[in-house]
C-alpha cells in the first residue's frame, strides 16, 4: 500500500510577491505540521494582477528571481515537495508564461510547467478575459516523479477543459493530476467541481485543485471552493468557501490501478471516422 498525504492551499493573492507568500506560510506550515508531504498553491500564487501593463513592468525571466528562491527555501525549511501553482515568468518577447514550479525537499526545482490552453473567452455582462494577450501559451506536458515515487501530472485552470490533455497524462502514467486555478465566479459556481470529478474519474487518477477565492487587491473575484478528488471521483477533502484556507487528505495510490482496472475508458476508445 503506498499513502501519500497531500494539502491544498487555498489564497486570495494580490500584486505583492512577498505579502502573497507571507499570506501562504501559516497554511503551508499548518499542512506540514499535519503530515502532508506533497503541499500544492493556486494559479497566480507569486502575484496575480489584471493590470496588464503593471503587470509586465513588475515581472522578469526566471533566472535570479528572489521570489523562487525564496519558496525553495520555505519547500526546504518544510521538507517537503512544493507546488507553486503558477506565477509570470517574463518570456523576453513582451509576454509572460504563467508557470507552475515544483520544489523538491531540498528547495531544488524538480519541474516546471507552461500553461497550454489560455483563457480567452467572453462571459457576459462586461466579462472579458485575453489571457494570450499577456501569456505565451506552452506545448509541453509534464509529469514528474514526487514523493513516494508518485507520477504527478501538471495542468493549470483553465486546461481543465481540455480532456486530452489529462488523458495524455493518464497514459504517461499519472497518478496525480494537478490543476491550481484562479477561476472566475460564474465559470466556477457552473463548472468547476463538474469538470474536476469529470477529469478524475476519466483518467483514473486522483485530482488535487488548490484554488483563488475571493475579491482581489486588482478588483478580480474568483471562486475558491479547493478540493482533492480520488481516481472513482469521490470528494476527499473540499473548502465549502472562498477564504484562504487548507485542506488535507491521505491518497492510496494503490487506488488508481483500481479505478483504472474497472473502467479503462482512460487508455482511449475506438478509431473512427466522420461525422
Amino acid at each position: 500500500m503506498r499513502k501519500l498525504r497531500v494539502a491544498a492551499i487555498q489564497l486570495r493573492s494580490g500584486i505583492e510577491p512577498a505579502a502573497n507568500r507571507a499570506q501562504a506560510l501559516p497554511f503551508l506550515r499548518e499542512a506540514a505540521t499535519a503530515g502532508a508531504r506533497f503541499i500544492a498553491t493556486p494559479e497566480n500564487t507569486l502575484r496575480l494582477d489584471r493590470d496588464r501593463a503593471r503587470m509586465l513592468a513588475a515581472v522578469g525571466p526566471e533566472e535570479g528571481d528572489p521570489e523562487l528562491k525564496a519558496w525553495g527555501r520555505v519547500a526546504q525549511e518544510l521538507g517537503v515537495w512544493l507546488l507553486l501553482g503558477s506565477g509570470a515568468i517574463a518570456t523576453g518577447a513582451g509576454k509572460v508564461f504563467n508557470r507552475s514550479f515544483v520544489f523538491n525537499p531540498d528547495g531544488k526545482v524538480a519541474a516546471r510547467y507552461d500553461k497550454i490552453n489560455l483563457f480567452d473567452v467572453t462571459l457576459g455582462g462586461g466579462e472579458t478575459y485575453r489571457e494570450s494577450e499577456t501569456v505565451e501559451g506552452g506545448g509541453k506536458a509534464v509529469l514528474f516523479e514526487g514523493p513516494m515515487s508518485a507520477k504527478i501530472g501538471l495542468t493549470i485552470c483553465y486546461d481543465i477543459r481540455f480532456a486530452p490533455l489529462y488523458t495524455a497524462l493518464a497514459n504517461a502514467g499519472a497518478e496525480i493530476i494537478t490543476a491550481p486555478a484562479a477561476f472566475t465566479v460564474p465559470t466556477g459556481q457552473a463548472h468547476w467541481e463538474t469538470l474536476l470529478r469529470a477529469r478524475a474519474i476519466e483518467t483514473g487518477a486522483f485530482v488535487i485543485a488548490p484554488a483563488q477565492g475571493g475579491r482581489h487587491e486588482d478588483g478580480r473575484a474568483t471562486w475558491g471552493h479547493s478540493t482533492i478528488i480520488d481516481p472513482w471521483g469521490k470528494v476527499l477533502a473540499k473548502l465549502d468557501h472562498d477564504e484562504p484556507g487548507v485542506i488535507v487528505a491521505d491518497l492510496d495510490l494503490d487506488e488508481t490501478v483500481a479505478a483504472r482496472a474497472k473502467i479503462p475508458a482512460w487508455q482511449g476508445g475506438r478509431e473512427f471516422s466522420g461525422p
